[in-house]
């Protein structure tokens, strides 16, 4: 036989019910024992009146017999009376104790409620949170933490799954020119009787467009792995990491002759020392490489009251406003071409770009009214445990 399946409230009831029937018999058998004890312990004392005029002995009366029937009566007339009132108190207390039940119950049914809402799609509902600090509250508390955790998770998957697709999609683009190239130049050197010049010539154009290829790789991986998200952090101060990548960018500077302006200041945070390492260093080669002979660069790091930062800004050839935001997507250029040239893959900006989204920091680009871009990137603000190391 199956066994009866009562919801939560109704249990919940049941007990309350059960409780205080249990309570009610106890507390009616010690009123009936302590009533019946108290009787026993009270003699009865028996007048007698006759009406005016008559005479003759009193009735044949036995007190003991008496004093036992008025005890009967009474504790008859108790246990009646106590069965009422356990009945009465006993459905009192399922009809409260239903009621108790629902309000206790609430806040589960709204933690119910939200679950049946939510979905993979729509994980934006929270459940709401007493101020009460009691059990439910803590509850609730666990389970908004959970789908926290879900909604980072289901992101993460998104942001690298999105990461795979673009880069199985840029890569098979991209891939093509240098491909198309070293297939052409084989062609037509070899529709003939080639001589060895053109075959050194056949080679170099072979080995530029294996270099732009194995550049555009380069750049696609390191893509992939800013938007798969971070791995292992560790405190970082902005301000090293630039310093570090001034230095390595030193020839290209010498080589133009550009001035470069910097006032790094501490700016800790806390991630990914591999990733901010290339934002830093593509930032500064960008600045470099798309500048003038005699130009300038402009390198700040700092804290904010919202967190840490760094700037770059350098000269330049003029950029289109409505072009600057185009620079931050793979192989788009200056001039709004999705081809690239042969000092580099289009994939800096993009890659930077990427490792700032997955330190969920914010970028600004600005084009520069006499040319050159100035690039802000604001960090949320370290815990303490890192601002202080």
């Amino acid at each position: 036989m199956r066994s009866l399946r009562l919801t939560a409230r109704s249990r919940l009831t049941l007990l309350c019910a059960a409780l205080v029937l249990t309570t009610g018999a106890l507390l009616s058998l010690f009123t009936y024992l302590l009533t019946r004890r108290s009787l026993g312990e009270h003699k009865i004392v028996m007048q007698y009146a006759t009406a005016p005029g008559s005479a003759g002995p009193p009735p044949p009366l036995d007190p003991s017999e008496l004093a036992r029937q008025v005890r009967d009566d009474t504790l008859a007339t108790l246990v009646r009376q106590e069965w009422i009132a356990l009945a009465a108190v006993t459905l009192l207390a399922v009809l409260l104790g239903r009621l108790l039940a629902g309000r206790i119950l609430r806040p589960i049914r709204t933690i119910s409620a939200t679950a049946r809402r939510l979905s993979a799609e729509n994980l934006s509902d929270r459940v709401p949170v007493s101020p009460a600090r009691d059990e439910l509250a803590a509850l609730a508390e666990t389970v908004n933490g959970m789908l926290d955790r879900i909604q980072r998770g289901i992101a993460e998957r998104d942001r690298a799954l999105e990461g795979q697709r673009l880069f199985t999609a840029n890569a098979a683009h991209e891939l093509r020119t240098p491909l198309a190239t070293m297939r052409t130049a084989i062609d037509v050197t070899l529709d003939g009787a080639p001589d060895r010049a053109e075959l050194l010539a056949m080679a170099e154009d072979v080995r530029a467009a294996a270099d732009r290829g194995h550049r555009t790789l380069d750049g696609l991986f390191a893509l992939a792995h800013s938007q798969a998200g971070l791995g292992e952090t560790r405190a970082v101060d902005l301000a090293t990491v630039t310093a570090g990548a001034l230095a390595g960018a030193a020839a290209g500077l010498g080589a133009k002759r550009l001035t470069a302006h910097q006032d790094l200041r501490s700016a800790p945070l806390r991630g990914d020392p591999v990733l901010l390492e290339r934002m830093t260093a593509n930032l500064i080669t960008n600045a470099v490489r798309h500048n003038h002979p005699g130009g300038r660069i402009t390198v700040t790091t700092g804290q904010a009251a919202d967190g840490g930062f760094l700037r770059v800004a350098n000269t330049g050839p003029i950029v289109p406003a409505e072009r600057v935001d185009r620079l931050l997507h793979p192989f788009v250029r200056g001039d709004d071409s999705r081809s690239t040239s042969d000092d580099g893959a289009g994939l800096g900006l993009s890659i930077v770009r990427a490792v700032v989204l997955a330190h969920h920091g914010r970028i600004t680009a600005t084009a520069n009214p006499d040319g050159g871009l100035d690039i802000m990137i604001r960090f949320p603000a370290a815990p303490p445990s890192v601002a202080e190391g």
